[in-house]
């Protein structure tokens, strides 16, 4: 899978990201018969995100970011496409994130996510909009913590450029 970018704002160096310890996750831009884009709003934090998650051991990918959407926005998912991958290098964690992305289709009735107790606290919640409307949405917003502003939001604003001509 192609490598679309290196996030690393907080300059992490060669050296240190030797000792990170490596953590991989899928996720998709998922859109549905009306051509319409899940987002998820981290209310709390102020930003929008991509849904998707980390692979656990023995999992693979595709396995992963099905499992993941079903949990998140409570839909099955058929895999499109590959988009790419994004490495984030976050400092303050000591952690490496491989991020792989896919484009995905909803297949059958939308459901409910079964959310955690984190992105319940955290405000999650799920939006469905035009390419256009997610696009500038996420875009635009002005997340209040650290990993939304310079991790989360320049990511998933990658992935979802990259995923125009899917959806549109």
């Amino acid at each position: 899978m192609i490598t679309l970018a290196k996030i690393n704002p907080e300059n992490a160096t060669e050296a240190e990201v030797k000792e990170y310890r490596v953590r991989e996750a899928a996720r998709a831009v998922a859109f549905d018969d009306a051509g319409d884009v899940v987002m998820l709003h981290v209310r709390n934090e102020k930003y929008y995100k991509l849904p998707g998650g980390g692979i656990e051991s023995g999992e693979d990918t595709i396995a992963a970011l099905k499992r993941e959407c079903l949990e998140e926005i409570g839909c099955k998912v058929e895999v499109i496409d590959a988009l790419g991958s994004i490495v984030e290098f976050r400092k303050m964690w000591r952690l490496q994130q491989i991020s792989y992305c896919y484009v995905a289709k909803v297949t059958g009735k939308k459901g409910n996510p079964q959310s955690t107790q984190e992105e319940i606290n955290d405000g999650f919640e799920q939006l469905w909009l035009p390419y256009p409307e997610a696009l500038s949405l996420i875009s635009n917003n002005k997340a209040t913590n650290l990993e939304g502003s310079a991790y989360i939001v320049p990511r998933d604003s990658i992935f979802l450029k990259r995923a125009e001509g899917y959806v549109l």
